[in-house]
This record gives C-alpha cells, structure tokens and sequence, in this order.
C-alpha cells in the first residue's frame, strides 16, 4: 500500500514525516523565547490562539545553525503531547512511496542519531529519511520537563 510523506530540507539532507501527521505548513513565524529552555526549543509561537513549541531540527540532530540570514520553515506536527513546530530550512513536496521500497538504516549511521529515523527511500539518486517525529520530539520534551 502506497505511503504519502512530506518531505523537507535540513542542512543536506532530505527528510520526510507522514503526511497524516502533518498539519500544516507555513513560513516563519516569530517566536518568544524560553527561558532555561533546551537548546533545541527555539520558541514558542502563536498559531491562531494556540501556543505551540517550536524545536530547532539543527540543534535536535547536531548540525550546524542555519544561516543567519535564512529564515526557517515550519512544519507543524501532531504528537502525543499535543502540536509541534519543527523549524526546517526548506519544504519539499509530498511524496508517495511503496513499503518494497523500505530499507532499514545503514550500520554506517551513528547510533545517537539511528534513534531520530525509522528507515529511509531511495528516491531518483536521493536518499529519503524517514524521521521518526515522536522520537524527535520526545526525547527533547522529556528533558525538558525534567529540568
């Protein structure tokens, strides 16, 4: 059965996240910072009354910051723990994939950063990463909460 992704830009890479998960996608909006947030929570924003937590995918997955004069996208998510914005450098399209084109991810990505990814597509010589957005999110919202 055919699978649709969004997909996305960030740094080189070339991301994609269920489309049944996203809600939106809009171009940056300002945020208010956080105080003694992690340093991946870039912000909040105000989504037409509601408040949503704007996580910084660069900082999530260690790259380096974005170009100053390069604003971020959003991609705005629904999780367990209500909507997130991750902040993205570029949107892509929505693509659709077959499930016999999986494949698992390769030994040679590092395990901190396996834990991000459910597998990936080989997509007209590009790899397309599926990210696994509750893992994303989660693991930065439970140290969060425990500070």
């Amino acid at each position: 059965m055919p699978r649709q992704l969004c997909t996305f830009y960030l740094n080189d890479l070339y991301l994609g996240v269920d489309v049944t998960r996203v809600q939106e996608v809009i171009r940056y909006q300002e945020m208010t910072r956080v105080p003694l947030a992690a340093p991946e929570i870039r912000g909040l924003i105000n989504l037409r009354g509601q408040i949503v937590t704007a996580i910084e995918l660069r900082a999530r997955m260690g790259l380096p910051p974005r170009p100053e004069d390069r604003q971020p996208m959003n991609v705005v998510i629904r999780t367990n723990w209500g909507n997130v914005s991750l902040l993205v450098d570029e949107i892509g399209d929505v693509v659709e994939v077959s499930e016999e084109m999986f494949e698992s991810l390769p030994e040679t990505i590092a395990a901190g950063d396996r834990e991000l990814f459910k597998g990936l597509y080989k997509l007209n010589n590009q790899l397309l990463l599926v990210l696994d957005a509750e893992r994303a999110i989660g693991i930065t919202e439970g140290r969060e909460a425990r500070s």
